[in-house]
């Protein structure tokens, strides 16, 4: 017998500073975590081992529901550019949240400024959804920047943010600097972990169980 549905459930959209900063693994967790139901809104390239795919493979708990994505493009680039190689148009109005009373994660593609067509972006799909945002960065030569930036352009459209998730090996110096200037909270990090299957996400879904009950969420 599955648990009930909860009575405020939580929704968060999964975004990064960039491509390859660890989205699909935050969602994992983040879905593992919360029991939620996941959900990629467009998914462009690796139909046949996508990121639904990959967050599936990954969860261990029985409640979580997949829903299917709104676009699934076959070329792996920007989701504008997979589109028009298939003569369509991607349209907000197309992409809507789907029907569920449970917990809700939503992982965008790519990062906030990725053309979704020629006028909307991945930003701009956020605003639309009721969501707050977790955004994920990683540490690299210039991720201070990229990361405050997101942060800005999200404020900027009055998007709320729940906090910064840092994934990868630590950087003490960068992340304090991060946080003191975003006045934003950090979710528990992920580390650089050599394998990661359900075990790990399973181990990284209790120090955020943890975190939610430690913070009042």
């Amino acid at each position: 017998m599955q648990p009930p549905s909860p009575a405020h459930p939580q929704r968060y959209f999964i975004t990064g500073i960039g491509t390859d900063v660890g989205k699909t693994i935050a969602a994992a967790i983040f879905t593992e975590a919360l029991r939620a139901d996941y959900w990629k809104p467009v998914q462009a390239g690796n139909l046949e081992d996508s990121d639904t795919h990959t967050v599936r493979s990954l969860i261990s708990n029985t409640q979580t529901v997949f829903h299917p994505e709104a676009y699934r493009l076959q070329m792996p680039a920007s989701p504008h550019t997979a589109a028009a190689a298939e003569g369509i148009r991607l349209s907000l109005e197309k992409i809507g949240l789907p029907s569920t009373q449970n917990n809700l994660i939503v992982e965008g593609a790519g990062g906030l400024m990725v053309p979704l067509n020629e006028r909307d972006l991945v930003l701009d799909l956020i605003q639309k959804l009721p969501l707050e945002v977790v955004l994920v960065s990683r540490n690299y030569l210039g991720s201070i920047n990229h990361t405050l930036m997101a942060v800005e352009v999200l404020k900027s459209r009055n998007i709320p943010v729940a906090g910064i998730l840092f994934n990868g090996e630590p950087n003490a110096s960068s992340e304090e600097f991060i946080l003191n200037y975003s006045q934003l909270p950090a979710f528990p990090r992920i580390r650089h972990e050599e394998n990661i299957d359900q075990n790990t996400v399973s181990r990284y879904a209790q120090g955020l169980r943890d975190y939610f009950e430690n913070h009042g969420q």
